[in-house]
């Protein structure tokens, strides 16, 4: 999940935009989506992350948990091929060790704090702090669509051919792709309302 997260940061240098370009009912839609998804306030979800690379003779999977409320961040805990939480809010990233204390990310850098803010206020339903990055499609209709971001700057065009997300009432899956042909998708199951935090998660969010 860092890896994915990392990745973004790298290509992402802002937060999501709407295309100029779009088709008149493109937008229409993406609205329709983002507020669909903002009616949850706190979702849990398990995730699977899966990265492919032609160089790669088989692919790289992780699994663990996702936490998210609206407001106050995300908690990425990856259970498999090892045990690690990130927790990202706002313009930071730390790390919860296994005393439950939070740490600082040594390579938690300004790109990995952007590409947080870009995932809690598209799951927020915030069009607002969208940027000028990406030209955005969408298909089908709020009980089940898909966007597509297609880079708009060649140098980034020459990275990143793009990025697709798909839902229903909650965000199903991502899917990276790179000009190389290297690909990072996850899925998410299980997705549903949180209910109550943790102490820990509490504490970490800053959620009362």
């Amino acid at each position: 999940m860092r890896r994915l997260i990392a990745l973004l940061a790298l290509l992402c240098c802002t937060t999501l935009a709407y295309a100029q370009t779009a088709p008149a009912a493109a937008p229409t839609l993406v609205d329709d989506v983002l507020t669909h998804l903002a009616k949850h306030q706190r979702v849990r979800a398990e995730f699977t992350q899966r990265r492919e690379n032609p160089d790669l003779a088989e692919p790289q999977v992780s699994t663990g948990d996702l936490l998210f409320v609206i407001g106050k961040g995300m908690m990425w805990h990856t259970r498999a091929p090892y045990e690690d939480t990130l927790v990202l809010t706002g313009g930071d990233t730390r790390r919860l060790n296994a005393q439950g204390k939070l740490e600082r990310v040594r390579d938690g850098n300004r790109g990995v704090s952007q590409v947080s803010g870009m995932l809690q206020g598209l799951l927020a339903g915030k069009t607002d702090e969208a940027a000028r990055q990406f030209t955005i499609t969408a298909e089908g209709s709020v009980d089940n669509w898909t966007l597509h971001f297609v880079p708009k700057q060649a140098r980034v065009a020459r990275v990143l051919a793009g990025i697709t997300l798909k839902g229903d009432a909650f965000l199903e899956s991502i899917d990276v792709n790179l000009a190389s042909g290297e690909r990072t998708a996850i899925s998410f199951a299980n997705t549903r309302e949180a209910g109550a935090l943790s102490a820990v998660e509490t504490s970490a969010l800053g959620a009362e």
